[in-house]
């Protein structure tokens, strides 16, 4: 998924999640920097890692959530926050995964929003720096592009 600190934020909210941790995905070099990401030259996304008790949630909610607290209408930005890395992506690590999030990108066309989410493959995921780690928990500040709006 992408967004960085807000979805991040969100995440870590849910029962279930054991580690939500912000990176960059789907880019051409390793070990890109933030710096290097935000010149949109990379091809690097801002991405979230999460990992899960199965036992507790499951992908579905984890996407359900996504598309609550992430505008899938924006393409290459994300509120005030403008730029190719913002582009709303899911990465998907199977086809039951795949399957979950066409699914519920359907049922957000049927209700007619126009989605520009885009499914890709899971590439390698280069964890971001520590500053960008926990973001929002860290400086006591509630996110800016984020928030729970009902749509799934």
């Amino acid at each position: 998924m992408v967004a960085f600190g807000g979805v991040e934020h969100f995440m870590r909210q849910l029962p279930g999640v054991l580690i939500a941790e912000v990176g960059y995905c789907g880019g051409t070099i390793d070990e890109p920097s933030y710096e290097q990401v935000c010149t949109g030259q990379t091809g690097h996304l801002e991405a979230i890692r999460i990992i899960f008790d199965k036992t507790k949630t499951n992908f579905d909610a984890i996407i359900r959530l996504f598309f609550n607290i992430h505008d899938p209408t924006q393409s290459n930005s994300q509120g005030p926050d403008i730029g190719a890395q913002y582009h709303s992506a899911i990465f998907y690590y199977d086809e039951p995964q795949f399957l979950i999030a066409s699914s519920l990108m359907e049922q957000l066309k049927q209700k007619g929003l126009n989605v520009a989410t885009t499914l890709n493959k899971a590439s390698a995921f280069w964890k971001a720096e520590d500053y960008h780690q926990q973001y929002y928990a860290k400086h006591q500040k509630l996110p800016y592009c984020h928030r729970f709006t009902k749509r799934i």
